[in-house]
């Protein structure tokens, strides 16, 4: 079975597909960009990373594939079981893995496993029907003058307007006479308006203090004054969809009971509710962000517990 295109469906919808036993494919939202040395704009899209310490079965990609395929959830599970030895041994006899549309997957001198994301699949569905667009840089003398207007003689055209100019230089000095007609008024009606800006602060401070005055004698008269009122401004919630998984428990009392043992450890450990195995995973700790999560699943790896992993939820 060919599992590369529900992993690549998968990576649509969810951050985070694990193929159990191999590792997980995880996906971050990256803004538009322009590339200023071919002079391109990129749309947004989701990059595509690989992450060989997430190997722990969450359930998704065997459901999805039990859901297309009509089979039931064991059976898809031996189907990627299946698949994932193949593509282990294609990577230790040909070094190289072609996981088509989603990338390429290569072992190098170190043996370890480098991912190389395919640059032509954008995973980011609010970027649907976008594409690169190309925008050349403007230069100077786009459009040149031709040789033959170049040689032209200009001077009788300026003997021409040389001419009229005469003709109307009474029309110049009258239309300077209006400009200062108008300005005259302009500045007589500013000063006009600003005298009456003036008067009417001054009845309005006038006007105020009287106020003022008689708040003040109707104050002396208040025989019980209100008492203060106290607002409460709320905190604001902070997500943390990622949780470190430690196990999961059938029982809410056992899981109840494992999230308070960690808890005692240090850890700001919780249980979440009954996912629809009928199981409460507990839960190390609970993180805003992917990044935070690995460290803390890395640190988690080396003193306490290999099998904890990753539930975005």
């Amino acid at each position: 079975m060919i599992i590369e295109k529900y992993i690549s469906a998968l990576l649509y919808r969810y951050q985070c597909v694990i193929v159990p036993g191999f590792g997980a494919f995880l996906t971050e939202v990256q803004s538009a960009s322009f590339h200023e040395a071919t002079q391109t704009f990129f749309p947004p899209k989701k990059s595509i990373s690989f992450n060989t310490q997430l190997i722990h079965n969450d359930g998704l990609l065997a459901n999805h594939i039990a859901l297309e395929e009509g089979m039931t959830y064991e059976s898809a599970l031996a189907e990627i079981q299946q698949c994932v030895s193949d593509w282990k041994q294609r990577l230790s006899v040909d070094k190289t893995l072609v996981l088509k549309p989603i990338g390429t997957i290569h072992v190098n001198t170190d043996s370890n496993w480098i991912f190389e994301p395919q640059a032509s699949t954008n995973y980011l569905t609010a970027a649907f029907g976008l594409s690169t667009v190309s925008a050349p840089a403007i230069g100077r003398n786009l459009f040149p003058i031709p040789e033959e207007e170049k040689e032209l003689d200009v001077t009788p055209t300026i003997a021409l307007i040389t001419k009229r100019r005469r003709k109307y230089t009474f029309l110049k000095y009258a239309a300077v006479f209006v400009v200062a007609a108008s300005l005259g008024t302009t500045i007589y009606k500013q000063e006009h308006d600003a005298y009456i800006a003036k008067e009417t602060l001054e009845v309005e401070k006038a006007v105020q203090e009287k106020v003022d005055y008689q708040i003040q004698q109707a104050t002396f008269f208040i025989e019980k004054p209100l008492s203060p009122v106290v607002l409460t401004i709320k905190e604001p919630i902070v997500l943390k969809p990622y949780h470190i998984i430690a196990s999961a428990f059938k029982s809410e009392k056992n899981a109840a009971k494992a999230a308070k043992e960690l808890e005692e450890k240090g850890f700001e450990s919780t249980f979440l509710e009954k996912n629809k195995y009928g199981l409460y995973p507990v839960a190390y700790g609970s993180y805003a962000n992917l990044s935070e999560a690995q460290d803390a699943m890395r640190a988690i790896h080396k003193k306490h517990n290999k099998e904890a992993w990753i539930l975005v939820k």
